[in-house]
Parts: structure tokens; sequence; C-alpha cells
């Protein structure tokens, strides 16, 4: 084992690169004029924010702001060509107002997760410091004594499901 200690904000992350990239896809491509996504497509949608959110939860560097900015970035990306399949009024190609919705929502995104990872971790240095470390008690050593005339119990148990039974005497193996 490591001595590192491991990312507190690691799983926040996750979640909320993954929350963002779905969400600020859908709602970047409505408000540029393409249509919401259903059925389908929003389960499409899920499975491109839950491997974006693994990414960002397991990636070493992944609380830095420009690595949040690349992972929401792809997610824009993969969750625009996800829409530009669905039947929608609009052409494939992203149109100016569209590239500057998710250009937006990419940045928005990106330094709102890093400040909270950042904050996070001090929150989580904080208590560490604050809280001590409790070490567990130690356990007593107990001498187990039996003041008895008498055998014990199971080892009378043993003596009487021992078999005294063998082969005939006259049958040879």
């Amino acid at each position: 084992m490591t001595d590192a200690t491991p990312d507190p904000a690691a799983p926040l992350r996750g979640v909320a690169v993954g929350g963002l990239t779905a969400t600020l896809a859908a709602v970047a491509h409505g408000a540029a004029g393409g249509a919401l996504p259903g059925g389908a497509m929003t389960a499409q949608l899920t499975v491109l924010a839950v491997t974006l959110g693994m990414l960002a939860a397991t990636l070493t560097r992944a609380d830095r702001t420009i690595v949040l900015w690349g992972l929401l970035g792809v997610g824009q990306v993969l969750g625009h060509a996800l829409l530009a399949t669905a039947d929608h009024a609009h052409s494939a190609a992203p149109g100016a107002g569209m590239t500057l919705a998710h250009l937006a929502a990419v940045t928005v995104g990106a330094v709102l997760i890093a400040g909270g990872s950042r904050l996070c971790a001090a929150v989580s240095r904080a208590v560490r410091a604050a809280v001590p470390v409790e070490q567990p008690l130690p356990i007593p050593a107990t001498i187990v004594s039996r003041d008895s005339d008498g055998p014990l119990h199971s080892v009378l148990f043993l003596i009487s499901s021992v078999s005294h039974r063998g082969p005939p005497v006259g049958v040879r193996a």
C-alpha cells in the first residue's frame, strides 16, 4: 500500500462531471434551438455521463481546471453528436449560438467543479486536523482457568463418539 492520501473530492468530482455532462449538453442544446432529448437519447447521454464521471473520479490530475475543461468539452462534443442524430429541426453542423452555449457551459462547469474540489479538499484537511485519530483500545490478556475435578464435557463427548468396533477377527484384509 502507498502512503498517499486518497482524494476526498474524487467521488464528488465524478458525480459533478457526469451530471453536468448530460445536463449541460441537453440544456445548451435546447437553449440554442435544438430539441431536448427523450427515450433512447436520454439513455445514451446517461452512458456518456457515467463514463466521463468515472474518468473524472479516477484520473490523477482531474482536479485541475484544464483537465475538467477537457473532460466536459469532450462530453459536450459527444453529447452534441448524440443529440444531432435525433430527428429535430436544425442541421447537424452547430451554429454560432450553439457553439457559444456549449463553450460557456464547459467553462462555467469546469471552474465550478475545480473550485468545489479545492473547497472539499480544504474542508477535509481541516476536519482531519481538528479531529484526533482514535487509537483502538488495547485488548487485555485474559486467562481462562477451570476449577473442576472432573473432565471437560468436550473430552467426554469426544471419547463417547470414537467407535471401538472393528472388522470381525476372522476376516483378512
